[in-house]
């Protein structure tokens, strides 16, 4: 059960938010009527709490050229190796994603790359990291989920008063 109690307004404004984080206050205000200091201090409330944490841009890497996109796990040799093989990995800048996992890989990676020769050079480059044994790739073929809000829906239904 979260610490912090999230009411109606509290969902509603998250609702306007994830949406567009660059919705003003004042258009929010409008929409869920009540006053703009409202959406001021309830904002400010759950940024103290932890529940907002910043506000992000979605950018369209479609339009810059990057639209392919692959996942790759890696095998690592030896556990202590992880931490430098994760040093390596931010420094390449297509790796967008890299999480520690358990089960067959060590670490799972998102890279972002114009081309699939372009993807290649970003394995070859992530393959010759000292740590990594070896690497296995999955070509995404289509993003069919993104979706911010069923899961805060979730959240906000399973804990209602």
């Amino acid at each position: 059960m979260p610490k912090f109690k999230l009411d109606e307004i509290d969902h509603q404004i998250l609702d306007v938010l994830i949406e567009n984080a660059r919705t003003p206050f004042t258009d929010i205000a409008k929409k869920l009527l009540v006053s703009a200091g409202t959406i001021h201090v309830r904002v400010k409330k759950m940024e103290e709490e932890g529940v907002i944490k910043g506000s992000t841009l979605t950018v369209d890497y479609d339009k810059m050229n990057y639209a392919f996109i692959a996942y790759i796990g890696l095998y690592i040799e030896k556990s202590s190796y992880t931490q430098s093989v994760i040093e390596e990995l931010k420094k390449i800048p297509e790796v967008t994603v890299a999480h520690l996992t358990t089960g067959k890989f060590a670490v799972f990676c998102k890279i972002r790359a114009e081309n699939t020769k372009h993807a290649k050079d970003i394995i070859f480059r992530i393959d010759s990291i000292k740590g990594v044994q070896r690497t296995e790739t999955s070509i995404s073929l289509e993003e069919v989920i993104n979706d911010k809000k069923r899961l805060m829906h979730a959240i906000f239904d399973a804990y209602k008063i």
